[in-house]
């Protein structure tokens, strides 16, 4: 998200809402410093930790979020707590853009409707009018009547595969080894599972949800879809790790 930021020359006074764990806590940490190093005049005018799935009313945090002046939102929320915090936003008539990572979570978008149009950014690893991601959606919305937003899922199961494939058994252990420098195409071109701690590297996506093309995938029904604004390719998205694997002998 702050590689999307830092070419975002409207972005002047961030505002960051995040859940008060380990991931929201990381992202509050990780999007100071790296706004710092990317693009220094940016000022941080908020930094809001809440409870995990306990707020109720998120009016608070907008009028902390209106009373800052900020221009825009980073936030690593996700499932009601954005939802709300979207909704309360709406009420409130708050006008400032939301660089999220989750907003394309099912039940997400409905919230957003026409309030959210070209208001909320999403940077996640797919959005629904990638073309080679198309099919999978239609066929998940005949087999299961919602939408398919996890896409995250996609890589897992195909990766999982191709491990045992080349492992040539399904024993765990023997699996987990054939993952260490597993590559394969999916959808959002070429994903690999690095050696040193298992995490995947893949493309990522920046989209802002716009109304639906004639060609566009109408999200939940709302007549609105993401649009894409960049991709960003593995090499972009990799972060350095000091991670120190054990593993089994």
């Amino acid at each position: 998200m702050t590689a999307a930021i830092k070419d975002d020359p409207k972005v002047k006074r961030v505002f960051l809402v995040n859940q008060n764990y380990a991931h929201g806590q990381q992202i509050s940490r990780f999007a100071k410093e790296m706004l710092a190093r990317k693009r220094p005049d940016i000022q941080i005018v908020g930094d809001e930790l809440h409870p995990l799935m306990q707020v109720k009313d998120f009016s608070p945090v907008i009028a902390k979020i209106k009373a800052s002046g900020a221009d825009t939102v980073l936030t690593g929320n996700w499932g009601n707590d954005l939802a709300l915090q979207i909704k309360a936003a709406k009420d409130a008539g708050l006008d400032v853009a939301f660089y999220t990572m989750y907003a394309s979570q099912i039940g997400t978008p409905t919230v957003l409707g026409a309030s959210g149009e070209g208001r909320v950014k999403l940077f996640y690893s797919g959005h629904s009018n990638v073309p080679e991601l198309r099919p999978v959606l239609d066929d998940y919305k005949a087999w299961f009547k919602e939408d398919y937003s996890v896409f995250t899922i996609d890589y897992m199961i195909r990766m999982l595969l191709a491990a045992a494939v080349k492992a040539k058994t399904t024993e765990p252990v023997a699996v987990a080894r054939a993952l260490e420098g597993l590559s394969l195409k999916s959808y959002g071109g070429e994903i690999s599972m690095r050696a040193m701690e298992h995490q995947l590297q893949m493309p990522l996506y920046l989209a802002t949800w716009r109304k639906k093309g004639p060609r566009d995938y109408d999200v939940e029904g709302t007549g609105f879809s993401w649009a894409q604004d960049k991709a960003y390719p593995p090499y972009v998205s990799s972060t350095p790790t000091s991670c120190q694997v054990q593993r089994p002998a």
